[in-house]
């Protein structure tokens, strides 16, 4: 076996420091970076309410006003793999570069725009854009880092997304308060991150972008990788109850004000944020389906405590029971999505994977909002946790299995 390089020791580095300027701020650029996916939406979710009565002689307008924070999430379904084949082929760092203009640009057209579907068509094209940073973000952490780096590097990236939650939903709740444009003008974030991604994001030389892991590493089937996008897109199907239905549940039970949707969502992020910085050792513990299995449980639970809260406090409790599992799904979702990848097709996993993400998100209000029409929004989330409990016993059975061959 060949001696490890000092910087392999420090930082589990995939790509030798020559290539890359300032691991350090390269690493926090990137965390910045993803930080613009979390965003991409629930910035805007406590003026739903507000934007829907804006517009309340559009037909469909509740669906519609729904679409306004998923239709993003169809964009990137559509772009993220095709986008995931492109950087693999051509490179990573001109096309984050773009796409992070096109995100500020797209992101605040919602401050002039004044119909719903010339909103709508502004919001796809923050899809596209969110597509591109996503896949080209998920893919540089593979070519960077490797092994345990890594996994404290997605819980790290987790963790940036929940606390940036907190802040963007708690800072929209109050700029819906002033008017249901305001939130818009969060996305004008992007530009200030440009000049860092212009001068701290390094494209990784042609030869190390597919070297192969560290030795002992392994790479999933097709089977693996099929039944991990399949829990990817359920898990944002039902996970996308609290951005698109959580301000409408607390308006029913009487908590109307954005500020108070903003802050419940926000601390579902933060839940989020506290339990992804301990990933890194709890990976090294626990086997991925163990963690999905704890973490859907813990979703399970928090939404099924939702479903029976009566007062504000006890479904904000509930929410960061929920938050606590999605702390856990996460982070092991690009953890073992960057494990099953092959070095040479790692762009076009990654943009798999947020194919599978956002197209749950797209695909959770058309899901929900019939569900809620016939039977309300408690049951619907008494009814999403029973789901969340059949897939947390499903990754603890899969995890047993795997106990036993070993």
């Amino acid at each position: 076996m060949r001696p490890m390089r000092q910087n392999e020791l420090a930082g589990g580095e995939a790509v030798p420091p020559a290539a890359q300027p300032r691991p350090g701020a390269r690493n926090a650029t990137l965390l910045a970076t993803s930080v613009l996916t979390i965003m991409s939406a629930a910035t805007i979710a406590p003026a739903l309410p507000a934007m829907q009565a804006h517009f309340a002689g559009t037909d469909q307008v509740a669906l519609m006003t729904r679409l306004v924070l998923t239709i993003p999430a169809l964009a990137i379904a559509l772009v993220a793999l095709p986008a995931g084949g492109i950087i693999d082929r051509w490179g990573r760092r001109p096309f984050l570069i773009g796409a992070i203009g096109l995100y500020g640009i797209a992101g605040m057209s919602g401050l002039v725009l004044d119909s719903l579907g010339a909103i709508l068509a502004g919001r796809a094209l923050l899809g596209v854009a969110v597509a591109m940073i996503m896949t080209t973000a998920t893919a540089l952490v593979g070519d960077y880092l490797a092994g345990p780096a890594r996994d404290r590097f997605l819980g790290l990236q987790s963790a940036a997304i929940g606390g940036g939650g907190l802040l963007c939903l708690t800072g929209g709740g109050l700029l819906a308060e002033i008017d249901w444009r305001a939130p818009f003008a969060i996305y004008g974030m992007a530009f200030l991150l440009l000049p860092a991604v212009i001068a701290f994001i390094a494209e990784p030389a042609r030869g190390t972008a597919v070297r192969p892991e560290p030795r002992g590493a392994t790479h999933g089937s097709p089977a693996a990788l099929t039944l991990l996008l399949t829990a990817a897109v359920l898990n944002s199907i039902i996970f996308y109850l609290v951005p698109t239905q959580l301000p409408f549940h607390l308006r029913e039970l009487g908590h109307a004000e954005p500020s108070r949707a903003g802050l419940a969502i926000g601390l579902f992020t933060l839940a989020q944020a506290v339990v992804s910085l301990g990933f890194g050792r709890l990976r090294r513990s626990w086997s991925s389906t163990t963690l999905f299995g704890i973490g859907f449980g813990l979703m399970a639970t928090g939404y099924g405590f939702v479903a029976m809260a009566e007062s504000y406090a006890a479904v904000v409790a509930a929410i960061v029971v929920t938050g606590f599992g999605m702390g856990l799904v996460i982070p092991n979702l690009g953890a073992t999505a960057l494990t099953v990848a092959p070095p040479a097709l790692r762009g076009r996993v990654a943009g798999g994977l947020t194919a599978s993400i956002f197209l749950g998100q797209f695909l959770s209000p058309l899901v929900s909002q019939p569900w809620i029409g016939a039977f309300g929004y408690a049951a619907t989330f008494r009814d999403m946790a029973v789901a969340l409990a059949a897939m947390a016993v499903t990754g603890l059975v899969l995890a047993g299995h795997g106990r036993a061959r070993s």
